[in-house]
């Protein structure tokens, strides 16, 4: 399956509703939709140029996924991450990411000792390196606001190396959150978060399971620390 970013752009032939749902989970991922903010069906229909019914049904999926709050009366808003919410996503991302390294690395393993390759391995570790190298690229030309999908799909990637559909099914559940999250602290965590990806998968290739779980631990504690240092300086750490 394509490891591809929660909020990448969906193909011209989607449904309008799929569009729709896309291009608005993106404004507010990146903050052309700004928490608080006030958005109507008539609004954002003239702003994404449809009508008001696929905005009406792509409102309803953003307010489920937790970008939109709807409150009788009062019509939709921009919604906020909680940081007792962002604390307990980080916490979920560590137990899934964690496996999914592990498994990843196990799967390069038993590839090394068996002398055999696994073609869908490595077409996968394939796509890894393409965006490790854009990654890689966007931090050498300052262009930051390009890792948070390139991060979404970096993890996405791993998962699916790791063989686990339920592991990658509960990844994909939370990649929007995540690369909300991750794009709010992109400034200040982002070129330090993408380093680690290269020492990750370093271990992941070795076949070092035991220690490409505790590099993804660490990945996934530094982010929440850092995150949580910019918004929730009260909160103990873990």
């Amino acid at each position: 399956m394509p490891a591809e970013s929660a909020s990448a752009g969906v193909p011209e032939s989607a449904a309008p509703k799929e569009r729709i749902e896309d291009e608005i989970r993106r404004d507010i991922i990146f903050g052309v939709l700004m928490p608080g903010v006030r958005i109507t069906e008539a609004s954002l229909a003239r702003k994404y140029g449809l009508s008001r019914v696929p905005v009406r049904e792509a409102l309803r999926t953003l307010e489920a996924e937790g970008f939109v709050e709807s409150k009788p009366y009062a019509g939709s808003t921009v919604a906020n991450i909680p940081v007792d919410e962002a604390d307990d996503l980080f916490a979920v991302r560590a137990v899934v990411e964690t496996a999914t390294a592990r498994r990843a690395a196990a799967r390069a393993g038993r590839q090394l000792a068996a002398g055999t390759p696994d073609e869908h391995w490595w077409t996968v570790r394939g796509r890894i390196a393409e965006i490790l190298a854009a990654g890689d690229a966007a931090v050498a030309e300052g262009a930051l606001e390009k890792l948070p999908e390139l991060n979404v799909r970096f993890h996405l990637a791993v998962a699916e190396l790791a063989d686990s559909r339920s592991l990658t099914a509960l990844l994909r559940q939370l990649a929007g959150k995540i690369e909300w999250l991750y794009a709010a602290d992109v400034d200040n965590r982002g070129k330090d978060s993408w380093s680690e990806h290269r020492v990750l998968m370093s271990a992941v290739d070795s076949g070092d399971a035991a220690r490409a779980q505790e590099l993804m631990c660490s990945h996934v504690e530094q982010s929440r620390a850092g995150y949580l240092s910019r918004f929730a300086p009260a909160l103990p750490p873990n």
